[in-house]
């Protein structure tokens, strides 16, 4: 065998070891099992004062949900505002935390944000979501996403 089969070779099987040893994921990760198994920032949930701000809501299944998941964030604003999505920011609730905003920038409208395949570990996990509306009111809203394994 030459040096140029060797060579070809080898790297043929080290194309073959990287492929099956990396982590195959069907959609779109949101959040990775290395992103998950951080320490989890303390969440404290408050009492607001009443505000004009976009409301933010997560839309659930009201089933077990189990990863490739459905996530949806409906946006609606009020006063005949719109919602500023150069605005948004999603940040997972972890010690440090992690900025997912650019994971979901492509499935965000006006509207919300429709992932239909989002990749999320089993468990239990902490988002806020920040947005404002064009007259800059702001909402801050803190979501508990739990998957089951």
């Amino acid at each position: 065998m030459t040096m140029g089969k060797r060579a070809f070779t080898f790297l043929n099987i080290l194309a073959v070891l990287v492929a099956i040893s990396s982590p195959v994921y069907a959609g779109t990760v949101l959040i990775t099992e290395q992103e998950a198994s951080l320490p989890p920032e303390r969440v404290a949930v408050g009492q607001r004062g009443i505000t004009r701000g976009p409301r933010v809501e997560l839309i659930q299944p009201s089933e077990k949900t189990h990863s490739p998941v459905h996530f949806q964030i409906r946006f609606r604003s009020f006063g005949g505002a719109a919602v500023d999505l150069e605005t948004l920011h999603i940040v997972y609730l972890k010690t440090p935390e992690i900025d997912i905003t650019p994971r979901v920038k492509s499935f965000t409208q006006p509207g919300g944000i429709d992932v239909p395949d989002a990749e999320i570990p089993a468990g239990e996990h902490f988002l806020r979501v920040e947005v404002s509306d064009s007259e800059g009111r702001t909402r801050d809203s803190v979501f508990s996403l739990k998957i089951s394994p």
